[in-house]
């Protein structure tokens, strides 16, 4: 089993909420690893909406993400790579 790890700044202008949020989740649910976001030292279950939704993430705030599982890294991956491009409305 594999761990990976990454931080990121969220870069949107409504941050994790509503579009990103959903976006985010189905992108993580795609995956087999148990994958967790971190603002802070609050976490929530990725594949949750309503866990997402509830660490009121904003503009301009640095998130960890945390997977554990055989396709960790490609999680971790996806997710960093859907943050930093804006949720696709660079």
């Amino acid at each position: 089993m594999s761990e990976a790890r990454r931080t990121v700044t969220v870069t949107h202008e409504s941050g994790l909420h509503a579009r990103p949020a959903a976006l985010f989740v189905q992108t993580a649910a795609r995956f087999k690893a148990d994958i967790k976001v971190a603002k802070g030292d609050r976490s929530a279950n990725a594949k949750s909406i309503m866990s997402v939704l509830a660490l009121g993430v904003t503009k301009g705030t640095t998130i960890d993400i945390l997977a554990t599982g055989d396709d960790a890294e490609e999680a971790v991956d996806a997710l960093t790579r859907l943050v930093e491009s804006g949720f696709g409305e660079s």
